[in-house]
């Protein structure tokens, strides 16, 4: 009841005029998604509710989510079921390279829901969906958007260890990019990403740099939270500190009322500001704007 009373106290921002939903031909819309429900796969496009899913789907492209629907953290923002994970599903990896292949993809990014229940934390989704991909076409260009592939030592320095471990199985697949979100700035993280932590987030994109120099590493965040300006411009030095290749800048929109509220919505000159100050910084890619999520236009 409490929660409820509060839900009805906060102020919920209107969106602003400059938040407009792509339009897509329905019947393009349609045959995408009714392959995903055919194939018993999983999307981010539609268990994240992203706001550009017709459009890219209009273009035949669809970011495909490994390891279920069920995510086993409860991030605050993230409209993806949280709770306890299904068991892994072995046809899986079969199922989205048929996808791919019926869509005719060049350029496929793979993610997953946070995998903690795992002794890999996921690691082998990425590696045999990829392999099985790569038999279709093996010219087809692979991304990957991983969790942070921590935990389930005893210590530290084990849980360490065995994220090199699998972020190195990952790695001698050769994707074209390696993608792990920052989200938000690092006061936010505790708040914004539960279970998550901001300096190894960090310290997974530099130990990717480090260990396969060849592959773009790449990162997102969302504004829109409560932070700052200089905040987010410090959370971009941190990238490119750690030689970052690409990022992607976005607007938070909340799913529903029991997510985290928007506390501003940003103007796009903002973003404008903020992509020529990343580029400044020598990023080879950047992405910035109200409804530029981790994966659109990745390809």
């Amino acid at each position: 009841m409490r929660q409820k009373n509060l839900i009805k106290q906060e102020k919920i921002l209107r969106l602003p005029s400059w938040i407009k939903f792509p339009i897509s031909k329905a019947s393009e819309f349609e045959k995408v998604q009714t392959l995903i429900k055919k194939s018993n796969i999983h999307t981010i496009c539609e268990e994240a509710r992203c706001p550009n899913r017709a459009e890219c789907y209009a273009s035949g492209t669809a970011t495909f989510l490994l390891g279920g629907s069920i995510c086993s953290r409860s991030c605050a923002f993230c409209q993806v079921n949280k709770g306890r994970p299904n068991s892994i599903d072995f046809d899986e990896c079969f199922q989205v390279a048929e996808a791919v292949k019926v869509l005719n993809l060049k350029y496929v990014v793979l993610t997953s829901v946070a995998r903690d229940d795992l002794p890999d934390h996921g690691a082998n989704l990425f590696i045999s969906t990829i392999n099985e991909i790569r038999k279709i076409d093996s010219t087809i260009k692979i991304e990957v958007l991983t969790p942070d592939l921590w935990g389930g030592g005893k210590n530290s320095n084990e849980n360490n260890n065995l994220q090199i471990e699998r972020l190195k199985m990952i790695l001698e697949k050769d994707p074209i990019c390696f993608n792990h979100n920052l989200e938000t700035v690092e006061r936010l993280q505790k708040e914004v990403r539960r279970g998550a932590n901001y300096e190894r987030s960090l310290s997974l994109l530099k130990k990717s740099k480090d260990i396969a120099p060849h592959i773009q590493t790449k990162s997102g965040i969302m504004l829109g939270l409560g932070e700052t300006l200089d905040e987010i411009k410090n959370t971009i030095y941190d990238l490119n500190k750690i030689n970052c290749d690409q990022i992607t800048i976005g607007q938070y929109l909340r799913p529903s009322l029991s997510h985290l509220a928007v506390k501003k919505y940003w103007d796009p000159s903002e973003f404008e500001y903020l992509y020529r100050f990343s580029k400044e910084l020598g990023f080879k890619r950047v992405s910035s704007g109200p409804l530029v999520r981790s994966s659109y236009h990745a390809g």
